[in-house]
């Protein structure tokens, strides 16, 4: 299918109805309302911000949506999570939703009916970007910055498009379990580039760090190298914060998400698909059937962690993944691996590997004779090499037994790694 055609049958779809946007809006109006009427009563002298895509007119079309509200709180103020805490249980009082608290940097909460979440953050009102105390606080900045560019530009879509592709592909968010594209990530990227279309084309081809200065904070590209602080270097792609300058807004990128961007794209723009913008579900029975016809081994894990639901417990469950994957792969070749979480304290871990036929075992140099001695005696297969011991030994158990007998040994490990439970499904 022609491409052009493709993308524009997927702008039809994504965005919102007048009907649908009218209901959001309803809901905004009154929660806003009854937020304006309790800081008025609790003399905190405060202001509601809209934020997010629902502020810049960037909101996807898709079951449920989160709508942010910031509540800016004057310097005065110390505890605003707390001071914020009260007027939202009064407001709940009255409206009856679903209330958490979300533990992070800052407190905030969320406001839950149906499928429309309000995230309710509390913020300083500030003048200038470089009197942020929290990144949220920046927020404000972002969403005025967007709107007025989305204003000279009708590329609203073309951010819908680079939305929905990422997540379709599993790259959006810039959560540490993801560590993808954040949306105002994207709204940047299309309003530097134009359009998805050439902002695909020009960050796949690119087989280098990609360093963009969208409002030219910075005279030479080197000046960015050289000013900003190292550890917002580190990713594939620096982009410099158009509304401040010691920012990198995708400095939680990393190489391995980007690739995946990379190769989504490159695979897009050489068989376009409407299938690229649709998510798709993990084919188990594809990884079964791998495992049966190559005589490899299929594993499934549900780990369990008592962290709170989101980022921080999606982060120690694919921390954990990850080091379990390194800890098989002593033993075990990893054919394929996938982890899978999207909200709550669980998580499903799938595998696909193969016994090694033997591995090497590391043993101390011969000079240490009583070390020596001890490693001899606990392995056979023996051989010398530039002075130092190694051993040989086959590996005769499969990976499930590895897997509980790990587990048994090294539980109290895997309780400190914030892991509550391991299970074999």
């Amino acid at each position: 299918m022609n491409i052009n055609l493709i993308l524009k049958k997927q702008k039809e779809s994504i965005k919102l109805d007048k009907e649908e946007l009218n209901s959001l809006k309803e809901e905004v109006k009154k929660v806003s309302n009854f937020l304006e009427e309790e800081i008025a009563k609790q003399g905190a002298n405060a202001e509601i911000f809209m934020g997010g895509s629902f502020a810049k007119g960037t909101l996807l079309k898709k079951e449920s949506y989160d709508i942010d509200m910031f509540i800016r709180f004057d310097w005065k103020f110390d505890d605003i999570s707390g001071l914020l805490e009260k007027i939202v249980e009064r407001v709940n009082s009255k409206l009856n939703y679903n209330l958490s608290k979300i533990h992070g940097s800052r407190d905030y909460f969320k406001l839950q009916r149906k499928n429309v979440i309000f995230e309710i953050i509390p913020v300083y009102k500030i003048k200038k970007p470089k009197e942020a105390r929290n990144v949220t606080d920046l927020s404000y900045f972002h969403v005025n910055y967007v709107k007025k560019k989305l204003r000279k530009n009708s590329i609203n879509e073309e951010i819908l498009l680079a939305k929905k592709f990422c997540q379709a592909q599993e790259v959006y968010g810039a959560e540490s379990y993801i560590k993808g594209f954040s949306g105002y990530a994207l709204e940047c990227l299309i309003i530097q580039y134009k359009s998805f279309l050439k902002m695909i084309k020009a960050l796949s081809n690119s087989k280098e760090r990609i360093v963009l200065d969208p409002e030219s904070h910075y005279k030479k590209k080197q000046d960015i190298l050289f000013l900003l602080n190292e550890n917002k270097l580190q990713g594939p792609i620096v982009l410099v914060d158009p509304t401040f300058k010691e920012r990198n807004v995708l400095a939680a990128l990393n190489a391995e998400t980007f690739r995946k961007f990379q190769e989504s794209s490159k695979r897009f723009l050489k068989s376009p698909s409407i299938s690229f913008f649709e998510a798709k579900e993990l084919d188990i029975d594809r990884l079964k059937n791998l495992a049966e016809k190559k005589s490899n081994e299929f594993i499934h894990l549900k780990i369990k962690t008592d962290r709170q639901s989101g980022d921080i417990a999606g982060s120690k469950m694919k921390k954990f993944a990850n080091f379990l994957t390194n800890t098989l792969s002593k033993y075990f070749d990893i054919i394929e691996k996938e982890f899978l979480y999207s909200d709550g304290q669980e998580s499903n871990f799938y595998l696909v590997v193969k016994a090694k036929k033997e591995i090497i075992l590391f043993g101390p140099p011969t000079v240490m004779e009583k070390n020596a001695k001890a490693f001899k005696k606990n392995h056979k297969n023996i051989f010398e090499k530039s002075g130092k011991l190694y051993a040989k030994e086959k590996i005769n158990f499969n990976c499930k037994e590895f897997l509980k007998r790990y587990y048994q040994e090294q539980k109290t490990k895997i309780i400190d790694m914030g892991i509550i439970d391991l299970k074999q499904v």
